[in-house]
């Protein structure tokens, strides 16, 4: 152990153990080798290797067992396990006779823990606050024999007491700097106690004397939006809500579909973020009582690009932002990722081989349509076809495809730029969205003259597309003549495959299944997976989203059905005849796979 700079008291019991005695001591690489050697996870040759290689410069600052862990060692106890950081941060920890606690950032109220003690302290110390309450203080630290602050801090802290915890020692480095960055940036601003002053909102109140306008190019406030770019991107987060009130505003985080509030600011200082956004993306700052859009393309340090849509919607207090993140990893998946599977599989991949024709993709806004028809559009283009899409707004920039942008302000809508497209000497084309009669008939001429079209419509289940295509004022004849098929698509939140358990089915749960699957007779299996949360999934017992698809192929029966103007009951009584599986049927064979729970499914799919 190292005792430099530190006291090295102990109180040494009937045992003399670990357990029974106080330390003040910094393990070292030498004592953590000792140990593991003692305890039988590594042997004499093991040891020797890390003792005696060189250390990089880079690893100057490591914590003992980072630089362990750096070897990828096998678990001589189980050979089937590496002495990974993880493991041996358990290892440590039990050692110590301490819980591991893993810093969840959206769980985490940064402004109360960063309260507790300065940046100074926390370093010097390598400890940190991971959890607040009225009466108790959680201080987490990668050195559990080390307790030379505790003295200081439980005088500070008083009469809130103090309990510890072992961190992992690169969540450590990695918060303890973050955390308080984004405090010093918040802090350094000046203006946590200042009033907002919008005088262009419906809920005004002005503040006599106050001097302490944010400004959008502070570099405070440049810190401050870049870190929330990028807590953003390793959250996985697809959106980002920013949302003033008039004393707080709040930031909120869209991950697998849900809103979580990650953090919350003074409402000066959440408008200058705003601004300085809008500055980013192009758009007019002083603009603050229409909705406006825009974008942003970032890089991250790793040299990842992310393309990022900005929209704001002025409210009561001021103006409400969301920047809807396109990450091109999420945006462009294979069929497996996005869970077009076996005859399923078939049925699009049929739909999609076809030269001309109309194929539909329609859900509620959300629920994946735009990534299955960029992914369908990266395995169709090729240098033998022209792929253009025409969108409102260009989601992502891809060279594979000719991408125009729907501009209503010059009078460039969905009709106008089909009408342009198809001089361009296309085979296939996307069209964002059939908002009304204009776009939908041109999209039908496209198809008629000899091209695939691709586009959304905004339908509950596939039959009601063709229904909803009459209602926007298409001849059916033209309908039945040009629509190859209809995919109904939601999205699901996958189990966490780290820690999902399967249980006996309940008779609660076999209820419900009948709910999910009624009118059809389906037996629920005999065990169902269940979402129990581990530090992988943050506790949510889920991970990732998955989608669950109804797609329906027009028949020659349903044609006829169609262009006789037939009613939705009468298509979608054939369409079942003739095997469609609802999403309700879909989403219930995803929960029979393990893949997701009833209740995950009962949540998204339409049940009537």
């Amino acid at each position: 152990m190292n005792t430099d700079n530190t006291s090295n008291s102990s109180h040494t019991g009937n045992n003399g153990d670990l357990k029974s005695r106080h330390f003040s001591i910094q393990v070292d690489v030498r004592w953590c080798l000792d140990e593991l050697l003692k305890d039988g996870h590594m042997n004499q040759r093991d040891v020797n290797l890390v003792a005696t290689t060189a250390r990089r410069k880079e690893q100057a600052h490591w914590h003992p067992l980072q630089i362990i862990a750096d070897f990828a060692l096998t678990d001589l106890k189980n050979p089937n396990q590496h002495l990974t950081l993880a493991f041996l941060t358990q290892w440590l920890a039990a050692k110590a006779h301490m819980p591991v606690y893993r810093i969840d950032p959206l769980k985490t109220n940064v402004a109360a823990m960063t309260a507790i003690m300065s940046h100074e302290f926390a370093e010097r110390h390598r400890i940190i606050a991971v959890h607040v309450t009225p009466d108790v203080v959680t201080i987490g630290s990668d050195q559990p024999f080390y307790d030379d602050w505790l003295t200081n801090l439980s005088h500070a802290l008083q009469p809130r007491r103090i309990e510890r915890v072992m961190l992992n020692p690169e969540q450590l480095n990695r918060y303890l700097a973050e955390f308080y960055q984004v405090t010093r940036a918040i802090a350094g601003a000046g203006y946590a106690n200042a009033n907002p002053v919008d005088p262009k909102g419906a809920d005004v109140l002005l503040q006599l004397g106050d001097m302490q306008n944010p400004d959008a190019n502070d570099q405070h406030i440049v810190k401050i939006v870049d870190w929330l770019l990028q807590y953003a991107f390793d959250q996985r987060a697809s959106d980002i809500h920013l949302e003033p009130r008039r004393d707080k505003g709040r930031v909120r985080f869209r991950i697998d579909g849900v809103l979580h509030t990650v953090y919350e600011l003074a409402a000066p200082i959440l408008l200058a973020v705003i601004s300085r956004i809008k500055i980013l993306g192009r758009m007019n700052v002083a603009e603050k009582r229409k909705p406006q859009d825009g974008r942003l393309k970032t890089r991250t340090p790793q040299g990842q690009e992310t393309e990022l849509r900005l929209a704001t919607l002025p409210i009561a207090v001021g103006e409400k932002m969301v920047l809807r993140i396109f990450d091109p990893e999420v945006l462009v998946r294979s069929f497996e990722q996005l869970g077009l599977r076996g005859e399923d599989l078939t049925k699009w991949q049929s739909m999609t081989a076809h030269p001309n024709g109309i194929i539909l993709v329609t859900g509620p806004t959300g629920s994946g349509k735009t990534t299955t028809l960029y992914s369908t559009l990266r395995h169709l283009a090729s240098d033998e076809v022209n792929v253009c899409t025409l969108e409102d707004p260009i989601e992502m920039i891809e060279p594979r495809f000719n991408q125009m942008q729907v501009n209503g302000s010059i009078g460039l809508g969905f009709a106008e730029g089909i009408r342009a497209l198809m001089r361009q000497d296309p085979d296939i084309i996307m069209v964002g969205e059939v908002r009304d009669q204009d776009t939908a008939e041109m999209a039908i001429q496209a198809a008629l003259t000899g091209h695939l079209v691709l586009t959304t419509l905004h339908t509950n289940d596939a039959p009601s597309s063709l229904v909803r295509l009459h209602d926007l004022g298409v001849q059916p004849f033209l309908t039945a003549a040009t629509i190859l098929g209809v995919v109904a698509q939601r999205l699901t939140r996958t189990l966490c495959k780290h820690c999902k358990v399967a249980q006996p089915v309940t008779s609660a749960e076999q209820e419900a299944w009948a709910q999910l699957v009624a009118p059809w007779t389906s037996k629920p299996p005999a065990v169902l997976y269940h979402a129990v949360g581990c530090e992988q999934c943050r506790g949510t017992g889920y991970l990732g989203r998955m989608g669950i698809y109804e797609i329906l192929v027009l028949s020659t029966d349903i044609k006829r059905l169609v262009s006789e103007n037939a009613t939705l009951t009468q298509i979608r009584a054939q369409a079942y005849q003739e095997g469609l599986e609802p999403l309700r049927l879909a989403g219930a064979r995803k929960v029979a796979e393990g893949v997701s729970t009833l209740e995950e499914v009962m949540r998204v799919v339409p049940l009537h």
